[in-house]
């Protein structure tokens, strides 16, 4: 028997997406600076190309029509979305948390502290979408699984990012005048996106994003360095190999694709 979602998750859901959304809107309000700004202050050779970050609003949008989805009436007894909600709040309203912290300080290891918190409340939800018995409803597979999915591959690439700036703005290295150490930090991303996506069933939305991330870095960076280049090659192989592994089983595509 299933009970009704707590009007606090679906609340504090609902304001987490505001807060994630609002609050890149500051330094137009005069408060901070772009984190455009920033980053381009700390340049590091795995930061992607400027038109890889347009997919914040597509991002955005999924996340603003799960909050809305979530908070109707027919999913006040969605287990899957009860398993999930806290979560959810916990990484978008991270998210917004980070956007604020870094339009007032700077890409620095408190910043990818937080990025990697948002990232854990992400994983926790593939694992609860892996996990869930029941077959994913419309709903539940393109606005839950969709978004949060490619939420969770694009904070997998900006926390490699995040960790990378950082690295430079307390003076460890991550420098353009050291791509191997870059193209390194890379190919750990890659293991773990390819881990992740094997691990779930083969995701193919959180594989797109990643895939989407290393191509916009590749265009940047590994135009500098062929480590870099050679690193995002390696990476995307990994991935691709992982999906089209798990992708071969029919319970697998009919779980995040319906067919």
């Amino acid at each position: 028997m299933t009970t009704d979602r707590t009007l606090a998750q679906r609340l504090a859901i609902i304001l987490a997406v505001v807060f994630q959304i609002g609050s890149t809107f500051l330094p137009s309000m005069g408060f901070g600076e772009q984190i455009g700004t920033r980053s381009d202050a700390i340049r590091t050779l795995v930061v992607p190309s400027g038109w890889a970050f347009s997919i914040w609003g597509l991002l955005f949008l999924g996340c603003a029509i799960f909050a809305i989805w979530q908070a109707l009436p027919a999913q006040r007894r969605n287990v899957l979305v009860d398993r999930i909600g806290w979560y959810a709040a916990g990484a978008t309203a991270g998210n917004g948390l980070w956007a604020t912290y870094t339009q007032f300080n700077n890409l620095t290891i408190v910043s990818a502290l937080i990025i990697l918190s948002s990232l854990a409340c992400l994983l926790v939800i593939l694992r609860e979408l892996v996990a869930y018995a029941e077959p994913l409803a419309t709903g539940e597979r393109w606005i839950a699984a969709l978004t949060f999915s490619s939420l969770a591959a694009w904070l997998t690439a900006a926390s490699i990012v995040n960790i990378s700036a950082s690295l430079k703005y307390h003076g460890v290295g991550g420098a353009e005048e050291y791509p191997l150490i870059a193209a390194a930090i890379l190919m750990v991303g890659g293991l773990i996106a390819s881990l992740a996506v094997g691990r779930s069933k083969g995701n193919p939305w959180y594989a797109i994003t990643f895939l989407w991330a290393l191509l916009a870095i590749y265009f940047k960076g590994g135009q500098l360095h062929s480590e870099i280049a050679v690193a995002t090659g390696f990476s995307a192989v990994l991935i691709v190999s992982a999906a089209a592994a798990q992708l071969r089983f029919a319970s697998n595509r009919q779980r995040w694709l319906g067919w």
